[in-house]
């Protein structure tokens, strides 16, 4: 790496509209505020200790796509250090560069990247000239790295005692038995329930909150001296991902570096001391969290803060007008130029948008707004899905888990219930049920008053256009061959032959509905943005008319904006369609704001149920109260 930034910002590395470290911007042009550093253990400031991160002009540059165009900057000179004892949170949109800053830390930036810096070192070594073996030492060493998803970084023939137990081989001089004694400790410590157990099983045998519990234990396991958490709570419920903040805060206090990566402003909130607001590769605004969140100066952290649904109420709108999908266009990280041509001319999906804007600028708030709009006519609040004493058990290692226990629920027409419980106690099971996709051991489930399951699948399939769901990885429930297009026509024909006009046409109103272009169909899922793909899984299911919507985790990968934008979405799509959905979520804000009614889920039971703005307030279970504490940290 070279000592300089071709085209960058300086040598103090301060670009436009950005603040260099220990300051406070305005997201404009002038002067600076200096801010005092936080007062760590032992009462010193942890500005005044040696950095054990430190960064200075860091640009990186990705080499022109398959389409031809220009090399992008995504990443502009970047200045920030992170101390021992302190945690430094980059928040910012998909694609505005916070991920790619925090792995060119430890050399994985991505295939062809052009990484540039001034200054790039970690604990005193410098990164810039640091061999493959020297940057192989420091991952897992001096540098942990916990990322965002588990299945893919998890190694899926392996227990995930194997992966905690090769960190330590490589890392610390414990035996085999005190490695294995140490990985079951590491288990306990990130809030895994029987750890033995867990050390046994293969990632795909894990709930995915489990699995990313796993992926941290992996990455404190060589006690590193910086820990870059990219996303470390995104598959968690809340009072998990509470116990995971907790242990990232006592890794803090006790002197390691965090760097914090992170599009949830709550969790962000409970942790860091100093944060940094970045969009389109810079930073554009920085201070602590109270100054950036509750004074933010930068219209990008002032729509950021905005778009969060937390005490937002049932039908206001989350996304700015003015904004719309403009963010949400924007090509995904390494989708190349040619990508960037093609979500220029997509048309922006401004129609549909605008259609969501004025629908909801007359809708008001509260919740019976979609049930007015369906009209009694159309079966307002009528039960279109209902699910009696549903039971399900799994045997696993000789052992049996129960996953669903005596589950009952109602999904009306127009009304969204909210499910919402730990990782593994049985939601997405219970989905899966309510879907058919699972036979429940006891209990049924009826669709519009007739049976649906536990039936043959020859008698449920004529009724299957009835239910639809969107799933929170929306890229792993599309095949990687196909394009858009080709995704929604199979929708659209379920098998039948029918003439190409009618099903172009259907699939551009498709992309309408969901604020997306025609241009879109021919671009395949992975050249998308995270949001543009989840628009695409809700066209995808609204392609056969269904009444029923199964929701899960749908917005829990997306940041804040553009998760915004999709419940928006969601929101008009069932004031117009009369659509029931379930909504499984861990978070609770999201849960709040989008739904009637609530049902909070432990064990494989519903312990807690009733209108969503009182249940929690007035719940008489343990575990409900703790959810609900866990949201007020």
């Amino acid at each position: 790496m070279s000592g300089t930034v071709p085209g960058g910002a300086g040598s103090n590395g301060v670009g436009p509209g950005q603040v260099g470290p220990g300051q406070v911007g305005s997201g404009q042009a002038g002067p600076v505020q200096a801010r005092p550093g936080r007062v760590g253990p032992g009462g010193a400031a942890s500005s005044h200790a040696a950095p054990v991160l430190r960064i200075r002009d860091l640009a990186v540059t990705f080499p022109a796509g398959r389409g031809g165009g220009a090399p992008r900057r995504v990443v502009d000179g970047i200045s920030f250090d992170v101390a021992a004892g302190e945690c430094v949170a980059v928040v910012g949109e998909s694609g505005s560069g916070k991920s790619v800053t925090a792995r060119s830390v430890v050399g994985l930036a991505g295939d062809g990247a052009r990484v540039t810096a001034a200054e790039l070192s970690v604990a005193g070594q410098d990164v810039r000239s640091a061999s493959a073996r020297a940057l192989r030492r420091l991952r897992g060493g001096t540098v942990g790295l916990i990322a965002q998803d588990a299945l893919v970084s998890l190694d899926p023939l392996r227990p995930v005692g194997r992966e905690i137990g090769d960190t330590l081989a490589l890392h610390t001089r414990l035996d085999a038995a005190a490695r294995r004694a140490r990985t079951v400790e590491l288990l306990r410590r990130v809030g895994l329930d029987d750890p033995e157990l867990r050390a046994r099983q293969r990632p795909g045998q894990l709930s995915g909150g489990q699995r990313q519990r796993a992926l941290i234990a992996a990455g404190i396991a060589g006690e590193p001296a910086l820990v870059i958490a990219d996303e470390p709570t995104t598959a968690l419920d809340q009072p998990v991902q509470a116990g995971v903040l907790r242990l990232l805060g006592r890794l803090r206090d006790g002197g390691t570096a965090v760097l914090l990566i992170s599009h949830d402003l709550s969790v962000v909130r409970g942790i860091a001391d100093r944060v940094l607001v970045m969009t389109d590769g810079t930073v554009v605004e920085e201070g602590t969290p109270a100054e950036v969140f509750e004074h933010p100066r930068h219209p990008y952290t002032r729509a950021l803060v905005a778009a969060v649904p937390t005490d937002r109420p049932r039908g206001t709108r989350l996304s700015a007008p003015a904004a719309a999908t403009a963010r949400d266009r924007r090509p995904a990280p390494g989708a190349g130029a040619d990508a960037a041509a093609v979500e220029r001319g997509v048309g922006g999906g401004t129609a549909a948008q605008n259609a969501t804007n004025s629908a909801l600028d007359g809708a008001g708030v509260g919740g019976s707004a979609g049930v007015e709009a369906v009209g009694e006519g159309d079966g307002a609040g009528a039960g279109l899905m209902e699910a009696r004493g549903v039971s399900r058990v799994f045997h696993v290692g000789g052992r049996e888990i129960v996953a669903a226990d005596d589950v009952s629920l109602t999904l009306r027409a127009g009304r969204t219930l909210g499910l919402v419980g730990e990782s593994g106690s049985g939601k997405s099971t219970t989905a899966r049920i309510l879907l058919g996709l699972e036979q429940p051991d006891a209990g049924d489930v009826t669709l519009l008053g007739e049976p649906w399951s536990p039936l043959p699948e020859a008698r449920r399939r004529p009724r299957r256009p009835l239910v639809g769901a969107v799933f929170q990885d929306a890229l792993s429930s599309f095949d990687p061959r196909w394009t858009v297009g080709t995704v929604l026509a199979d929708a659209v024909t379920r098998g039948r032959s029918l003439r190409p006009g009618p099903v172009q046409a259907e699939i551009a109103g498709l992309l309408d509905t969901v604020g997306l272009g025609p241009g879109v169909a021919a671009r395949r899922p992975l050249h998308l943005s995270g949001g543009q793909r989840q628009r695409v899984s809700i066209a995808r299911a609204l392609a056969a008319d269904p009444r029923v919507l199964i929701l899960d985790e749908p917005v829990s990968a997306l940041d804040v904006s553009v998760q915004a934008q999709v419940l928006d979405l969601l929101d008009r799509l069932q004031r117009e369609r009369g659509l029931a959905y379930l909504l499984i979520t861990h978070d609770l804000g999201v849960a709040l704001h989008m739904s009637d009614e609530l049902a909070v889920m432990q064990q494989g039971r519903i312990v807690e149920s009733g209108p969503a703005a009182s249940v929690l307030d007035s719940t008489r279970h343990p575990y409900a109260r703790r959810l609900r504490d866990a949201v007020r940290l």
